[in-house]
This record gives C-alpha cells, sequence and structure tokens, in this order.
C-alpha cells in the first residue's frame, strides 16, 4: 500500500474542533464537511488541497472531542495520509476505522517542509521525501488494518464479508 503526495505542514496539538469546527457538525455529508475542513487553521486549506495530499503535523494531532466528523473531513477533502509525531489514541482509530491511512513518525515530521513530495509505504514502513531523498522508518501496518483502508474502512470491510 503505497501513496505519493505533496506535504501541508501544521504544527502541534491540532484539535478535532480545528480539524472540522463544531458549526457544521449538522451535517455527515463527507464533501459538504470537506468543504470546510481546517478553515479554522488556514482558511486556504480546501481550496488548495489536492487528491493525494498528505498533512504533516506534530504532537497529538486529532484531540479533542471523538468525533468521526474530523477524518472523515480529512479524507473526503482528497487528503490521503496524515503523518504525525503522535496522534490523540480516539483520532487514529477513527482514522482508521473510515479508512484514512496514517502514520505516527516523528523522525519524517523534522524533516518534511511544506510542499515537500512524499511517499508513504505501509507495506514497509518506509516514507520518503522524494525532494530531499530523505528515509524515514515507521512500523508497517498489519495486513488486517491495511485491508481496512484499502476497503475504504471498518464497516466497508465487514460488508465486504473480510471480518
Amino acid at each position: 500500500m503505497k501513496y505519493e503526495g505533496t506535504a501541508i505542514c501544521c504544527g502541534d496539538h491540532v484539535d478535532t474542533d480545528v480539524i472540522i469546527p463544531a458549526r457544521y457538525l449538522n451535517t455527515g455529508d463527507p464533501a459538504e464537511l470537506a468543504k470546510h475542513c481546517m478553515e479554522d487553521l488556514d482558511k486556504t486549506f480546501a481550496d488548495r488541497v489536492k487528491a493525494g495530499d498528505m498533512i504533516v503535523a506534530g504532537e497529538n494531532f486529532g484531540c479533542g472531542s471523538s468525533r468521526e466528523h474530523a477524518p472523515i473531513a480529512i479524507k473526503a477533502s482528497g487528503v490521503s495520509v496524515v503523518i504525525a509525531k503522535s496522534f490523540a489514541r480516539i483520532f487514529y482509530r477513527n482514522a482508521i476505522n473510515i479508512g484514512l491511512a496514517i502514520a505516527e513518525c516523528p523522525e519524517a515530521v523534522a524533516g518534511i517542509a511544506e510542499g515537500d513530495r512524499i511517499e508513504a509505504d505501509f507495506d514497509s514502513g518506509v516514507i520518503r521525501n522524494l525532494t530531499t531523498g530523505a528515509e524515514y522508518q515507521t512500523e508497517p501496518f498489519p495486513p488486517f488494518i491495511q485491508q481496512i483502508i484499502e476497503n475504504g474502512g471498518l464497516i466497508a470491510s465487514i460488508k465486504k464479508g473480510d471480518f
């Protein structure tokens, strides 16, 4: 399972209220959530994110409320992977449950800059900065988590009969 995209960087403690502000939680429509993804942190995010882009973030990404709307908004915006120094536990699980690939790798975060081209290989756990040539190692996903992500989430995996 490999992804390639451009880095969009943000800092530490990006909470779910910043990822998708509470005023938009009256909808579950992924396309509508995507329009407002990260708008309180970066008003230009929804306009400039392109399919395949990767969020590169600091500590405790996804802290705050335990809403699934946050990873849904990120995925629906076109982001293929979130790489962070660390994730809030509930965000980590929600991301996997909706089929959003994520990776914890502090070294990669330190070595990736805004606009760098990145490749994330979840079979080997290697994150490559294609702009600089640097490589970083993280834990590869076990096959069952890769299957959940490839199927588009846990519910899709269950419907498909994989679990």
